[in-house]
């Protein structure tokens, strides 16, 4: 693979840029910011020709105080025939690097209590808690830039992959639990969180494919409480009585609605059927009482008109 001609001064600089951009001033709030940091720190601290398989300590500045951070730096191709260990990280044999062409540089990072609080702002941790700082393996490029005037080290990522055997992270010594059974928390890239068992050997050791960072959740206390802690019974009974009175309330509300309604509807049906009548019988008042009348023309009977006629006659 082709490597960049970016100097590690320049690639420093940049990692800066990105720092204030995203911290905000001396507040870090970004995950990958702050890798960034111990990376440019760790390149800078460390002896360009410390021996090949030997782990050192950074020294960090302090306003990145409590976090520990280790390195070691080994050829690719003697990492995946003896694998390594750096602290809690166990490297099996079989790992390879990508893209690695010749060194590779491992930083092992341990954000202790505080700073792995950082880690609730940047992945969606609700429903778990935190038992155990978050512990991190990452790796760099340790090769010289040929392509630089100054032959200086262009630090890019690199990733390692595990064999046949998965890497294994020991919390033994680093989680603090009480109650509950601990959980493998994977801190992925893109932001999400996976959750596992630990390994079956120990219920603080955990394992992974690849490197990363990882630590150890349990089901938040709150969360479990609520799914475990009976109710009492008396909140049960109350409970009860408040929903069956609301429930008597509600249903009488409704029967006096549907009683109004039939009314209603009935004083409609009997003021139709009157004024169908009145309009048939034609009904008038006589004094205080409604009488039907008939119409005004009428066809004259028949023996009056047969006597007036005899009369004239």
């Amino acid at each position: 693979m082709k490597k960049s001609g970016i100097p590690l001064t320049l690639m420093i600089l940049l990692s800066w840029f990105a720092a204030l951009a995203w911290c905000g001033g001396d507040i870090i709030r970004s995950v990958h910011v702050l890798d960034l940091m111990i990376r440019d720190y760790t390149f800078k601290s460390v002896d360009k020709n410390f021996k090949t398989g030997t782990a050192e300590s950074v020294k960090l500045p302090s306003k990145l105080a409590g976090i520990s951070v280790d390195t070691v730096r080994f050829r690719c191709g003697s990492l995946t025939r003896y694998g390594a260990e750096l602290k809690e990280f166990h490297l099996n044999v079989g790992v390879t690097v990508h893209p690695c062409i010749e060194r590779v540089m491992l930083i092992r990072q341990n954000m202790g209590s505080n700073w792995s609080s950082i880690y609730y702002s940047n992945y969606d941790l609700s429903g778990y808690q935190l038992v155990s700082p978050i512990l991190g393996l990452l790796a760099y490029n340790a090769d010289q830039d040929s392509n630089s005037s100054n032959s200086s080290i262009n630090p890019f990522q690199l990733g390692i992959v595990s064999g046949d055997k998965p890497l294994t992270i020991d919390f033994t010594n680093a989680t603090k639990l009480n109650e509950g059974t601990p959980l493998c928390a994977s801190f992925e890239g893109d932001g999400r969180m996976t959750v596992a068992k630990a390994s079956e050997n120990s219920p603080f050791v955990c394992v992974a494919k690849r490197n990363g960072h990882f630590g150890m959740v349990v089901v938040d206390s709150e969360v479990d409480e609520y799914n475990k802690k009976p109710i009492a019974q008396w909140k049960v009974a109350v409970g009860s009585t408040i929903g069956a009175a609301l429930g008597a309330f509600l249903l009488g509300l409704l029967l006096v609605a549907m009683l109004v309604r039939v009314k209603k509807r009935s004083r409609m049906v009997e003021m139709e059927r009157r004024a169908y009548e009145e309009e048939a019988l034609q009904v008038s008042m006589v004094g205080h009482v409604r009488a039907p009348t008939a119409s005004g023309t009428r066809t004259t009977p028949t023996l009056e008109h047969e006597y007036i006629n005899s009369h004239l006659n």
